[in-house]
């Protein structure tokens, strides 16, 4: 027989729980984070759910518009480009190119940028004040004209534009977790910790980081729609991904030359890069403003 409780227990939410209960009641930002949902799940399954193979060419289908004009047809359900090759395998390929790339593009740099950013902040003297001025000069060069030198001297293609993107967002990464770090270091509650003989690691890891989220979450978004721009803009410069790799800036570089008759191939890709971004950026402050509403309580 169980024994029978006495006394009224609350539960304390954690603060990820309570920072989804703020995130959750925000309708857009739901509806953000289920596209991003499906962009994950496009990028992740695109060959179980691509109809075809992204540069399968179908000679009796040449510029075919999308199924519900009275020229499409349901076997293309967003019609053709001018070589026949199907819109929509093309864009459920290509999200592994503008989207799962640079996402791991900026994990990569994170996992290297953070941690370096949080040493400099805890260490002091020449060479903290040096790194500060270096990080000063290099974030003041757009990253897209950094991501063009280092393109321009490594040559085009794909793994040298990931690459370049992953060397210009590293230094943001340590920018932004060294003042974010350096910002708590005076905080009354590291100082006390300090008192009480914590050791470095754990004052950095438990008492300092944590406090850093909002900082590190603005970043990562950031990251993430600055490389998803980056990757674009040096694939329509034909400086990034070549054809024909199904890459989203790539497509809409080959779809100029088509734009006026057959519109939906310009139209479709840039759609898919717009959508993404603007789901990546409303999920990013969504996020920030949960965070920021959890600390007021």
């Amino acid at each position: 027989m169980p024994t029978p409780k006495l006394y009224y227990e609350e539960r304390t939410p954690s603060p990820l729980e309570q920072v989804w209960v703020q995130f959750r009641h925000n309708m857009w930002a739901m509806i953000a984070l289920h596209i991003l949902g499906a962009i994950v799940l496009f990028t992740l399954f695109a060959p179980v759910l691509a109809p075809y193979s992204p540069n399968t060419q179908f000679t009796d289908a040449l510029s075919m518009p999308p199924a519900w004009t009275e020229e499409g047809t349901i076997r293309f359900l967003l019609g053709t480009d001018e070589l026949g090759r199907d819109m929509l395998s093309r864009l459920l390929y290509g999200a592994r190119l503008s989207f799962g790339l640079p996402f791991l593009v900026v994990l990569a740099a994170a996992a290297i940028g953070i941690p370096l950013g949080a040493l400099a902040a805890m260490s002091v003297g020449v060479k903290s004040s040096t790194l500060k001025h270096l990080l000063d000069v290099l974030l003041s060069i757009p990253s897209l004209l950094l991501a063009l030198i280092i393109v321009a001297i490594l040559g085009p293609g794909l793994d040298n534009a990931l690459l370049a993107i992953w060397l210009v967002l590293i230094p943001q990464f340590l920018h932004a977790t060294r003042n974010a770090v350096h910002d708590q270091r005076h905080r009354e509650y590291v100082i006390a910790s300090r008192l009480n003989g914590v050791s470095q690691w754990y004052l950095l890891s438990v008492v300092i980081f944590p406090n850093t989220v909002k900082v590190l979450v603005v970043q990562l978004t950031m990251a993430l729609s600055t490389a998803i721009l980056d990757i674009a803009a040096l694939g329509f410069l034909g400086l990034g991904a070549q054809s024909p790799a199904p890459e989203w800036g790539s497509m809409l570089a080959k779809s100029v030359e088509v734009a006026y008759s057959s519109p939906w191939v310009m139209a479709l890709p840039g759609f898919a890069l717009f959508i993404t971004l603007v789901s990546v950026n409303v999920v990013g402050d969504s996020l920030k403003s949960a965070i920021d509403e959890r600390i007021k309580r």
